[in-house]
């Protein structure tokens, strides 16, 4: 069985390093979502359902269903994946269930990229840096070493493409239009990845509801923030672990 890992935004595969040295399997693959460290391909749309058919296809062509966890824009990729595709999963892991909520509203700096004028003012901001600015902004995210290195590197002009395009066509009513299906990711095992200091995803409790929902166990990661898989990747290792071990036995 294959373990596959999508990350999110502003970020590259390698954000995942040190959760993958703390995990006890060798059959982990990264998939990154056209503009999130790999380039887009000409003609192809970054928006929910275009990340979701991409994720779709990266699957198919590997052997077997997966397990897929996913974080970010890779997270709400994952579950509208887990909606629409069961068949290409064994189980699912997401930490951004709490944006399908009926009552979710985005955070500030997703509704900056969702307004004409001032998100390309924001993403210009962001890509348009020198190096030593660009890991600045990696540091802030929480990355260290070769894994800031990495953020760094992939912050260019096709991740400011794909930060509008996919904020844009996720606003709100989309995501609340998306919720309406949630029940049906309960086809497949399901994790909700809950760190408690994750401002972006909307609240504690909403992330419990949905996961209800989805029919999918809840984890709560005590303290940890948006990218738990850098501020604790052993507890977050064993957390994944822990719902993996639930499935086999």
């Amino acid at each position: 069985m294959t373990l596959v890992l999508v990350h999110g935004n502003p970020e590259a595969s390698a954000i995942w390093d040190p959760l993958v040295d703390e995990l006890r399997r060798d059959d982990v693959i990264r998939v990154s979502l056209p503009g999130f460290g790999a380039p887009i391909p000409p003609g192809f749309a970054c928006t929910i359902t275009g990340y979701r058919d991409f994720l779709a296809s990266a699957i198919e062509s590997l052997d077997g269903p997966v397990d897929l966890v996913g974080h970010d824009v890779g997270g709400s990729t994952t579950i509208a994946l887990a909606m629409t595709r069961p068949d290409l999963l064994t189980s699912w892991a997401s930490d951004s269930i709490g944006v399908f909520d009926p009552g979710y509203e985005w955070h500030p700096l997703a509704r900056g990229w969702q307004t004409p004028g001032v998100g390309e003012a924001s993403v210009a901001e962001w890509t348009g840096g020198d190096e030593d600015q660009r890991l600045a902004l990696a540091a802030g995210l929480g990355a260290t070493g070769s894994v800031a290195a990495a953020l760094a590197d992939a912050l260019n002009a096709d991740m400011g493409r794909a930060i509008l395009q996919f904020y844009r066509s996720a606003a709100q009513p989309a995501m609340a239009r998306l919720g309406e299906s949630l029940e049906q990711a309960a086809a497949r095992p399901g994790l909700a990845l809950i760190p408690t200091a994750d401002t972006f995803v909307g609240s504690v409790e909403s992330r419990h509801s949905s996961a209800a929902r989805a029919g999918a166990t809840a984890i709560e990661l005590p303290g940890l923030g948006h990218r738990w898989m850098l501020d604790d990747p052993a507890l977050s290792a064993r957390a994944l672990e822990s719902f993996w071990d639930g499935l086999a036995a």
